[in-house]
Protein backbone atom coordinates (compact mmCIF):
# COMPACT_ATOMS: atom_id res chain seq x y z
CA UNK A 1 0.00 0.00 0.00
CA UNK A 2 1.35 3.41 -0.97
CA UNK A 3 0.75 6.00 1.70
CA UNK A 4 0.52 9.69 0.82
CA UNK A 5 2.91 11.54 3.09
CA UNK A 6 2.54 15.08 1.80
CA UNK A 7 0.45 16.19 4.76
CA UNK A 8 2.11 14.08 7.47
CA UNK A 9 5.18 16.22 7.95
CA UNK A 10 4.39 19.42 9.81
CA UNK A 11 6.71 21.88 11.44
CA UNK A 12 6.72 25.21 13.17
CA UNK A 13 7.76 26.78 9.85
CA UNK A 14 4.50 25.80 8.13
CA UNK A 15 2.55 27.59 10.87
CA UNK A 16 4.82 30.68 10.77
CA UNK A 17 4.19 31.78 7.22
CA UNK A 18 6.65 32.67 4.50
CA UNK A 19 10.29 33.42 5.11
CA UNK A 20 12.91 34.96 2.84
CA UNK A 21 13.86 31.58 1.30
CA UNK A 22 10.22 30.86 0.45
CA UNK A 23 10.02 34.25 -1.25
CA UNK A 24 13.19 33.54 -3.24
CA UNK A 25 11.80 30.17 -4.33
CA UNK A 26 8.54 31.84 -5.40
CA UNK A 27 10.57 34.47 -7.27
CA UNK A 28 12.46 31.76 -9.16
CA UNK A 29 9.23 29.91 -9.98
CA UNK A 30 7.53 33.10 -11.16
CA UNK A 31 10.35 33.58 -13.69
CA UNK A 32 10.18 29.99 -14.98
CA UNK A 33 7.94 27.40 -13.35
CA UNK A 34 9.37 24.63 -15.55
CA UNK A 35 12.86 24.74 -14.06
CA UNK A 36 13.98 21.82 -11.91
CA UNK A 37 14.23 21.84 -8.14
CA UNK A 38 18.00 21.43 -8.62
CA UNK A 39 18.15 24.63 -10.69
CA UNK A 40 16.12 26.51 -8.08
CA UNK A 41 18.29 25.09 -5.30
CA UNK A 42 21.36 26.65 -6.92
CA UNK A 43 19.61 30.03 -7.00
CA UNK A 44 18.42 30.00 -3.39
CA UNK A 45 21.18 28.04 -1.62
CA UNK A 46 19.17 25.01 -0.48
CA UNK A 47 19.28 21.36 -1.50
CA UNK A 48 16.86 20.22 -4.21
CA UNK A 49 14.89 18.05 -1.72
CA UNK A 50 14.55 21.04 0.64
CA UNK A 51 13.26 23.18 -2.24
CA UNK A 52 10.81 20.41 -3.16
CA UNK A 53 9.49 20.26 0.41
CA UNK A 54 9.07 24.03 0.55
CA UNK A 55 7.25 24.07 -2.80
CA UNK A 56 4.89 21.37 -1.51
CA UNK A 57 4.19 23.48 1.60
CA UNK A 58 3.67 26.61 -0.52
CA UNK A 59 1.15 24.71 -2.67
CA UNK A 60 -0.64 23.33 0.40
CA UNK A 61 -0.84 26.80 1.97
CA UNK A 62 -2.33 28.32 -1.18
CA UNK A 63 0.64 30.63 -1.83
CA UNK A 64 1.04 28.79 -5.15
CA UNK A 65 -2.45 28.64 -6.62
CA UNK A 66 -1.60 26.92 -9.90
CA UNK A 67 1.14 26.27 -12.42
CA UNK A 68 0.00 27.42 -15.84
CA UNK A 69 1.42 28.27 -19.25
CA UNK A 70 1.52 31.96 -20.06
CA UNK A 71 0.02 32.08 -23.54
CA UNK A 72 0.79 34.83 -26.05
CA UNK A 73 -2.57 36.28 -27.13
CA UNK A 74 -1.38 37.27 -30.59
CA UNK A 75 -0.02 33.76 -31.25
CA UNK A 76 -3.44 32.22 -30.57
CA UNK A 77 -5.35 34.70 -32.69
CA UNK A 78 -6.31 37.21 -29.98
CA UNK A 79 -4.03 40.20 -30.54
CA UNK A 80 -6.34 42.82 -28.97
CA UNK A 81 -6.09 43.32 -25.23
CA UNK A 82 -8.71 45.55 -23.62
CA UNK A 83 -9.94 46.52 -20.18
CA UNK A 84 -13.68 46.97 -19.82
CA UNK A 85 -15.06 48.95 -16.92
CA UNK A 86 -18.60 47.74 -16.24
CA UNK A 87 -21.09 49.95 -14.39
CA UNK A 88 -24.03 48.14 -12.86
CA UNK A 89 -27.24 48.92 -11.09
CA UNK A 90 -26.77 47.98 -7.45
CA UNK A 91 -24.15 45.51 -6.35
CA UNK A 92 -22.18 44.33 -9.39
CA UNK A 93 -21.47 40.76 -8.32
CA UNK A 94 -24.78 39.19 -9.30
CA UNK A 95 -25.01 35.64 -10.62
CA UNK A 96 -25.84 36.98 -14.09
CA UNK A 97 -22.82 39.28 -14.20
CA UNK A 98 -20.44 36.70 -12.73
CA UNK A 99 -21.47 34.40 -15.60
CA UNK A 100 -19.13 36.55 -17.72
CA UNK A 101 -16.33 34.27 -16.53
CA UNK A 102 -17.71 31.65 -18.92
CA UNK A 103 -16.56 33.66 -21.97
CA UNK A 104 -13.06 32.56 -23.06
CA UNK A 105 -12.21 36.16 -24.00
CA UNK A 106 -12.51 37.22 -20.34
CA UNK A 107 -9.20 36.69 -18.54
CA UNK A 108 -9.89 38.54 -15.30
CA UNK A 109 -12.81 40.12 -13.47
CA UNK A 110 -12.16 42.49 -10.58
CA UNK A 111 -14.71 44.04 -8.23
CA UNK A 112 -13.54 47.60 -7.62
CA UNK A 113 -14.08 50.83 -5.76
CA UNK A 114 -14.32 54.19 -7.46
CA UNK A 115 -16.36 55.17 -10.47
CA UNK A 116 -16.92 51.64 -11.83
CA UNK A 117 -18.18 48.38 -10.34
CA UNK A 118 -16.13 45.80 -12.23
CA UNK A 119 -13.01 45.81 -14.37
CA UNK A 120 -12.56 43.01 -16.87
CA UNK A 121 -9.39 42.13 -18.74
CA UNK A 122 -10.26 40.64 -22.13
CA UNK A 123 -8.41 39.41 -25.24
CA UNK A 124 -10.17 39.26 -28.58
CA UNK A 125 -9.37 38.55 -32.22
CA UNK A 126 -10.66 41.79 -33.75
CA UNK A 127 -12.59 45.01 -33.13
CA UNK A 128 -15.67 43.15 -34.32
CA UNK A 129 -15.09 40.42 -31.73
CA UNK A 130 -14.78 43.12 -29.06
CA UNK A 131 -18.02 44.66 -30.24
CA UNK A 132 -19.71 41.25 -30.04
CA UNK A 133 -18.43 40.72 -26.50
CA UNK A 134 -19.64 44.18 -25.47
CA UNK A 135 -23.04 43.33 -26.96
CA UNK A 136 -23.19 40.24 -24.72
CA UNK A 137 -22.17 42.32 -21.70
CA UNK A 138 -24.98 44.81 -22.40
CA UNK A 139 -27.46 41.94 -22.68
CA UNK A 140 -26.87 41.10 -19.01
CA UNK A 141 -29.52 42.32 -16.62
CA UNK A 142 -28.16 45.05 -14.34
CA UNK A 143 -25.46 46.40 -16.68
CA UNK A 144 -25.85 50.15 -16.92
CA UNK A 145 -22.84 51.00 -19.08
CA UNK A 146 -19.23 50.26 -19.98
CA UNK A 147 -16.02 52.09 -20.74
CA UNK A 148 -13.50 50.19 -22.83
CA UNK A 149 -9.77 50.85 -22.95
CA UNK A 150 -7.70 49.26 -25.73
CA UNK A 151 -4.09 48.43 -24.99
CA UNK A 152 -1.59 49.74 -27.53
CA UNK A 153 1.35 47.84 -26.06
CA UNK A 154 2.19 46.03 -22.85
CA UNK A 155 5.14 47.33 -20.87
CA UNK A 156 4.93 44.83 -18.00
CA UNK A 157 2.73 41.79 -17.48
CA UNK A 158 3.51 39.31 -14.73
CA UNK A 159 1.98 37.39 -11.87
CA UNK A 160 2.06 38.52 -8.27
CA UNK A 161 5.62 38.85 -7.01
CA UNK A 162 6.75 37.45 -3.65
CA UNK A 163 9.70 39.82 -3.27
CA UNK A 164 9.35 42.73 -0.88
CA UNK A 165 11.03 46.09 -1.35
CA UNK A 166 12.24 46.71 2.17
CA UNK A 167 13.54 50.23 1.65
CA UNK A 168 12.04 52.23 -1.20
CA UNK A 169 14.70 54.91 -0.80
CA UNK A 170 17.37 52.40 -1.87
CA UNK A 171 15.58 51.69 -5.16
CA UNK A 172 17.03 53.61 -8.11
CA UNK A 173 14.63 54.70 -10.79
CA UNK A 174 15.65 55.47 -14.38
CA UNK A 175 15.50 59.12 -15.35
Amino acid sequence: MVEKTESIRTSARSARGMDALDRRILGALSQDATQSYAAISEQVGLSAPAVHERVKRLRASGAIKATVAQIDGAQVGKPILAFIHVDTIGWGKTREIMALEQFPEVEEIHSTTGDTCLIMKVRVASPQALEGLLSKVYDIEGVRGTSTYLTLSTVLERTAQADVTADLESVSYPR
